[in-house]
């Protein structure tokens, strides 16, 4: 599978919910992380999700809100991924940042270069990438 998606986090599904209008998708990527995806019934019956099962989570990089690990910061976004930053590289207006997860998993959020240095972001900052729920893509293998 190839997609423009920078960000792609294969996993287990942990549990399903089905609320009034959406549905909500907990996905074991392992190593104690979760991520929650809201889509709509349609799309989690047309993939055939079931609890056990596997599914990918997609995630671009600018959808990625980052904060240092210390910031007391409180957002709605419901995922909160915590770990080091490995490296950022600036460009003319954007910057990427690629937080660590630890046991091989990383990922990417492109951010202002304003926020970048006001955050004050290098390798070695423990750093926290926050994802709406609604912003995560579920793909499964056919």
């Amino acid at each position: 599978m190839k997609t423009s998606a920078r960000n792609e986090f294969s996993g287990t599904i942990q549990s399903i919910v089905n609320g009034a209008v959406n549905t909500e998708v907990v996905l074991d990527i392992g190593e104690g992380h979760e991520l929650v995806s809201v889509i709509t019934h349609d799309s989690a019956a047309s993939l055939g999700l079931k609890v056990g099962g596997k599914a990918i989570a997609l995630v671009k990089a600018p959808w990625v809100i980052v904060t240092r690990a210390d910031s007391k910061l409180r957002t709605s976004a419901r995922n909160k991924l915590c770990g080091v930053v490995a490296y950022c590289h600036e460009g003319a207006v954007n910057g990427e940042v690629i937080i660590d997860l630890g046991q091989g998993k990383q990922l990417a959020a492109i951010i202002t270069n304003e926020s970048l240095k006001g955050l004050g972001l290098e390798a070695g900052i423990p750093a926290c990438a926050h994802i709406k729920a609604s912003h995560i893509v579920l793909a499964v293998e056919e």
